[in-house]
């Protein structure tokens, strides 16, 4: 069953706006060039734009072929490698993570809700 993977963190405060700025695009760039290299990785995004009422500063949205090519995601070299641009800039302590898995059943009516 396909995994989603979601993790969003906040900068470190030691930064100024525009430092925050290339760190983004240097994460954004890392971690969504990891396409293509990762085996069960089947989509990655980084949203660096968030809306005025987040709470974080970046986001990924990631999707894997099951929970088994989710763990090869995390401990893959290429991964570990972008990882150190995120942990440089971005405060790990802020770091919130959502893995679920996709059911194929239909979004709830909001009428039966």
């Amino acid at each position: 069953m396909r995994v989603r993977h979601i993790v969003m963190w906040s900068f470190h405060s030691q930064y100024t706006d525009e430092e925050n700025q290339e760190h983004a695009l240097a994460i954004k760039e890392g971690l969504e060039g990891l396409y293509g290299k990762i085996p069960g990785l089947l989509s990655i995004k980084v949203i660096i734009a968030p809306l005025g009422s987040s709470n974080r500063a970046l986001m990924l949205d990631s999707m894997f072929e099951d929970e088994a090519a989710l763990k090869n995601y995390q401990s893959h070299p290429a991964h570990k490698e972008a990882q150190k641009i995120v942990h440089g800039a971005m405060n790990m302590d802020t770091r919130i993570c959502y893995d679920y898995e996709i059911t194929e059943s239909p979004m709830a009516d909001s009428s039966s809700i």
